[in-house]
């Protein structure tokens, strides 16, 4: 089963490099997918993930190799979605961003509560989403440096598209998608942690 996970992680990443719209860009964009595939093949058996977070990082990971590979301003279902709704600008990023929230929000959910961090479940939400809010801001602060380092490559990995309010609407998106998250997937994240063996509820 780990051996189909990896052929589809890697095959969606060998067709994201293959011509991408801009190497540089590319390179940016799919580093953290990169880094969290290298995480998990290391960590697999000290640390195994449940299925429902292996699945939700494969899932993120798709979305960042779609956007390096035609750049998130570029996307053909960003376009998709302007003409269906009747968007201004292609909102693709959003789709990131809202993921940047929804995934991180299982995995710091999962390794709080198997760390035995903090005991309550209004205290571990408050702290999934903290988490959140900080990783979507340390993303921000790396998109301002990149933009400071290149200029060439800034409007691309940005994604700006002219928009004033563009890392506030990211940052809103990501905390949209981690309290979507834990409405929508603790209690089945908890039924996996149980079968896992660790207490569904930290320090409980």
């Amino acid at each position: 089963m780990f051996g189909i996970y990896v052929a589809l992680y890697g095959g969606v990443l060998i067709w994201s490099g293959i011509a991408p719209y801009d190497r540089l860009t590319w390179a940016l964009e799919v580093a953290p997918a990169i880094i969290g595939l290298a995480l998990i093949i290391a960590t697999r058996r000290r640390f195994p993930l449940t299925p429902l977070l292996l699945w939700l990082v494969l899932a993120h990971a798709v979305v960042l190799m779609i956007g390096g590979h035609y750049t998130y301003a570029l996307t053909p279902v960003g376009d998709w979605m302007s003409a269906w709704f009747g968007f201004e600008r292609n909102n693709y990023d959003k789709i990131g961003h809202f993921m940047q929230g929804f995934v991180p929000a299982i995995l710091a959910r999962e390794v709080l509560i198997r760390r035995r961090v903090i005991a309550g479940k209004a205290w571990l939400n408050f702290l999934v989403v903290s988490v959140c809010l900080a990783f979507s801001a340390g993303y921000e602060l790396i998109e301002w440096a990149v933009a400071e380092i290149s200029s060439e490559a800034a409007e691309a990995f940005l994604g700006t598209q002219g928009y004033a309010w563009d890392t506030q609407s990211d940052m809103a998106w990501a905390l949209f998608g981690a309290v979507i998250a834990l409405l929508a997937l603790s209690r089945p994240h908890d039924r996996q942690l149980r079968e896992a063996g660790f207490s569904p509820r930290a320090g409980q």
